[in-house]
């Protein structure tokens, strides 16, 4: 339930009202805008928001209990406020959005109506629409742990505790030929061998793309060439001469675990659970039944 004060229900109560909504939008890297429909610039809690960013409120649904209802926001790209690189980028995606409705002829004025993230954005020419999630989206992530004989840590995490530092497992290079959206021949990792970064993160250094990484869907060699494969595009395209620094990657299984990173020891799976095979199974005068476990 909203509590108002006592001037703002005043103000409600009156028989003309000064209202307009604003935003306040939080990246995940920290950064705050503000935005208003309103003509003119405000400015409260220490966010200025902006008049000229072309931000207007679509339909909305709103429901009690933990119901994942959303709005839609919509927008245009402006380089004082919004940019589409920035877009493009992701870099507003989950961000945190509060609505505020506020008396613009006095900003004190102003309540809270829901904080919410921003989803899926659509592009259209010069122009953007994003998905604004009510937090209790969240409930609908999967928790906990995954039950498997692969591992379900992220390499290099807490858990799996391989130090992604080591300048074993890191390599750099240059792009020398960019082969479509999502293939590169690379210089400077001939010195591995092919299949070493496979499930590994690219990062640019520079380029269009700095700053950004990539999940490495295959590292193999072309004759006397590397060539890498992302397994989706980067927000921007790649181009030759792009710098870029790569960790190796990981299978999740047992053997890869110790024989690429002697890590055994922090193994974050199963790898002795029966599966699908074994309950299809059955005992013949072949097999060996001693109670040893049936993977190594």
């Amino acid at each position: 339930m909203k509590t108002l004060s006592a001037a703002l229900a005043e103000h409600l109560d009156g028989d003309a009202t000064t209202m307009c909504h604003c935003w306040r939008v939080t990246r995940r890297d920290g950064t705050v805008l503000g935005f208003t429909e309103h003509d003119h610039d405000l400015s409260f809690d220490g966010t200025d928001f902006r008049a000229a960013s072309g931000f207007q409120a679509a339909d909305s649904e709103a429901a009690s209990g933990l119901s994942v209802e959303a709005g839609e926001v919509a927008g245009g790209f402006s380089s004082a406020a919004i940019s589409e690189a920035d877009v493009i980028a992701g870099r507003y995606d989950g961000a945190r959005v509060e609505v505020f409705q506020v008396n613009w002829q006095a900003p004190g004025q102003r309540i809270l109506l829901r904080a919410q993230e921003i989803g899926d954005v659509v592009r259209a020419g010069g122009a953007f629409r994003a998905e604004l999630r009510r937090l209790t989206h969240r409930l609908d992530q999967v928790q906990g742990r995954i039950y498997g004989r692969r591992c379900d840590a992220v390499l290099g995490d807490g858990r799996c505790k391989v130090d992604l530092s080591n300048p074993a497992y890191r390599g750099s290079g240059t792009i020398a030929a960019v082969l479509g959206e999502t293939r590169i021949r690379v210089t400077g990792l001939d010195a591995a061998v092919a299949g070493f970064y496979r499930y590994g993160v690219v990062r640019f250094v520079d380029g269009a793309n700095a700053g950004h990484a990539g999940d490495i869907e295959d590292h193999r060699r072309d004759g006397d060439a590397v060539v890498l494969s992302l397994w989706l595009p980067l927000p921007l395209p790649m181009a030759v001469g792009d710098a870029f620094t790569v960790t190796a990657g990981c299978d999740k299984s047992f053997g890869a675990c110790g024989e690429k990173f002697a890590n055994r020891l922090n193994f974050q799976g199963f790898p002795h659970m029966p599966g699908m095979d074994f309950a299809f199974g059955y005992a013949d005068g072949d097999a060996v039944h001693d109670g040893r476990a049936l993977y190594e």
